[in-house]
């Protein structure tokens, strides 16, 4: 089968917004080529990449990628997304270069091929995140594996805003704790909290290939029954009283639920933030403070941030 290739030269910052688009119109699948993926020091035994090719990758900037069935795809279309992501820059997302570039391919061109750069990861002190076909097996009774596939529709759980929510999750959670996940994508923070002792996870998407993705990836990581997945637009409509929430999206959309977020924590409960470029770090802290939480960590990884903050 043939795909078109949809590829946008970008910034690191409007890859989330893009990728949100691109999902939005039936996309496929979503590549990202980020330079600075070459210059990474990873670890020979975790690192989930071994040999890149330069020649791939822009000098600066990002490339994301989207592909379509070739059949159902016209230069209509892709002006039409086109617009989509010129619109962004309303919302003071820099988009650089902005540059659009279509191409033709083959499906196993791109959707297998990936597979052997992806390996086990080590991303905090107890989990790792595996791809469903490598059949690795935990080192210590301790270390917990994610096994994940992540298809066609989203990342392998890896990014640094993942990293750095699970990383939050695992210091905070306490054993029968009630999480809440605004944005569960492909599930993996619900599944890393149900691991790590969480007795109900109710995990919230408003994609419904996020919703299915959530839900087929807790059951082949056997958690299933403590994970509830249900589409829903953020917290809207949603009464329960949670030890912990956890949200990895942009900070324009955290900030549109902050309110709701404190309203379904119980008192002392935290919330952890994720997808904070560094550029909307103060825009998220200003909303949380002025919603009567208290900051309890600010941690970074490459331009990354995520936030912890409890409500007082």
């Amino acid at each position: 089968m043939k795909w078109t290739e949809f590829c946008i030269h970008t910034t690191n910052e409007a890859i989330e917004p893009i990728s949100n688009i691109l999902h939005e119109n039936g996309a496929s699948g979503v590549v990202i080529e980020d330079p600075l993926d070459l210059v990474i020091d990873r670890n020979p035994v975790y690192g989930e990449i071994f040999a890149l090719d330069p020649n791939d990758y822009p000098e600066e900037g990002v490339h994301v990628k989207a592909y379509f069935p070739i059949n159902s795809f016209s230069p209509d279309t892709a002006d039409e997304i086109k617009q989509e992501i010129d619109q962004l820059e309303k919302y003071g997302i820099h988009l650089g270069s902005n540059q659009m570039m279509l191409n033709e391919v083959d499906e196993t061109d791109w959707s297998e091929a990936w597979k052997k750069y992806y390996k086990p990861v080590k991303i905090s002190d107890r989990i790792t995140i595996a791809p469903s076909w490598e059949n690795y097996k935990a080192a210590t009774e301790e270390e917990l594996v994610v096994e994940l596939d992540p298809g066609m529709a989203f990342g392998t759980g890896t990014h640094p805003t993942t990293i750095l929510s699970i990383k939050a999750i695992e210091k905070y959670l306490q054993s029968g704790d009630l999480v809440i996940d605004v944005g569960s994508g492909s599930g993996v923070l619900s599944i890393a909290a149900a691991m790590l002792g969480a007795k109900e996870v109710h995990a919230y998407d408003l994609d419904d290939v996020a919703v299915k993705s959530s839900t087929e990836n807790a059951l082949s990581n056997h958690v299933h029954g403590k994970i509830n997945v249900k589409k829903n637009n953020l917290l809207q409509g949603v009464e329960l009283k949670a030890d912990l929430i956890v949200s990895n999206i942009l900070a324009e959309i955290i900030v549109q639920f902050v309110n709701d977020a404190r309203n379904n924590l119980k008192t002392g409960g935290y919330f952890i933030t994720s997808g904070i470029i560094q550029a909307k770090k103060q825009f998220v802290l200003d909303e949380l403070r002025a919603n009567q939480f208290s900051i309890e960590e600010i941690n970074e990884m490459d331009d990354w941030v995520s936030v912890v903050a409890q409500k007082q």
